[in-house]
């Protein structure tokens, strides 16, 4: 059997999505898979042993009707994009038979939206299990705090630069610092180590626009500890399990929170405007980020810390 796989663009949806794939491959253990999609996204789910292809799509409209008919013929079709795009790839494409995913799904966690997706594709049974990844964990020499202060959607998602530094310097006796962000995030990474530095802190590494997606992964599953916003990374490290002090805002933690971690931690403040779903914040104020302080976070990873002694 031979699937065509067309996963969410972004890194933590398309982590989001495994559980759903996971099931739908189970169900089909001896199937040829291909991937096709955004660089991140294929980059992410590549390493499932059911893949033997994987492909990064061209934007242009003509380039996917290319693509399509190029890449012969599937059992089986599945896209987790809703957009016009992804249907245009779908018509082209020569497969017995398609789903898209649809918008309508609402109220309930992303997981859950991918899976009830698959579910009424493909009959998916029970539930859904737990996120998937199969990047092996980066070995750190010293126990090791991640920061990730970076979140593509945009400003409103984003704990300060300050405050993170705050962070790090307080538990640098207890971990080295690695700094996390992808490509753009550097200047923000950049005034972090910048602040830590200032307060003598030396074991600190800034890998903000220095690795891969595979890297990134390998790099979160081998923390200790992740201190994030609401972002791509904080869903890998869901997958791994690791620790986390995840930072909310302007976005519906109960639907993009982490995906079974029992050792996650959310920080985020009542507030009436909140979540507002914006880009920026539209009152000026961005208070839903703003009143988290530095010593909450903190606070947090040394009480699990003397927890485990």
């Amino acid at each position: 059997m031979k699937i065509l796989i067309e996963p969410p663009t972004w890194l933590g949806d398309a982590v989001m999505a495994t559980p759903a794939i996971e099931a739908l491959l189970r169900m089909h253990p001896d199937a040829e898979v291909t991937l096709v999609g955004s660089l991140v996204s294929t980059e992410a789910l590549r390493l499932h042993f059911q893949v033997t292809k994987s492909e990064v799509l061209d934007k242009g409209w003509l380039a996917l009707r290319r693509k399509a008919k190029a890449l012969g013929h599937f059992d089986l079709a599945i896209s987790f994009r809703s957009s016009g795009r992804s249907a245009w790839f779908l018509f082209f494409l020569d497969a017995d038979k398609k789903c898209q995913f649809p918008k309508h799904y609402s109220g309930m966690h992303q997981v859950e939206k991918y899976y009830l997706f698959l579910k009424e594709c493909e009959e998916l049974s029970a539930e859904a299990g737990d996120l998937k990844l199969y990047e092996a964990p980066y070995s750190y020499r010293h126990p090791t705090l991640g920061i990730n202060p970076g979140a593509s959607y945009g400003s409103a998602k984003r704990w300060y630069p300050d405050s993170f530094a705050q962070v790090a310097t307080a538990l640098s006796g207890m971990y080295d610092i690695v700094i996390f962000g992808g490509p753009g995030e550097e200047e923000i990474a950049g005034d972090i180590e910048k602040a830590i530095a200032q307060a003598g802190v030396k074991n600190v590494e800034n890998l903000a626009g220095k690795t891969t997606i595979p890297e990134l992964i390998s790099r979160i599953a081998g923390l200790d500890w992740l201190v994030t916003n609401d972002s791509g990374p904080m869903h890998v490290a869901a997958a791994y399990q690791i620790p986390t002090v995840a930072l909310f805002g302007p976005t519906r933690h109960e639907e993009t929170s982490q995906w079974h971690n029992p050792q996650s931690h959310i920080i985020r403040k009542e507030m009436d405007c909140a979540p507002c779903m914006k880009r920026s914040c539209p009152l000026k104020h961005h208070d839903c980020m703003k009143l988290i302080n530095a010593d909450e976070v903190t606070a947090v990873i040394k009480m699990q810390a003397k927890k485990q002694q």
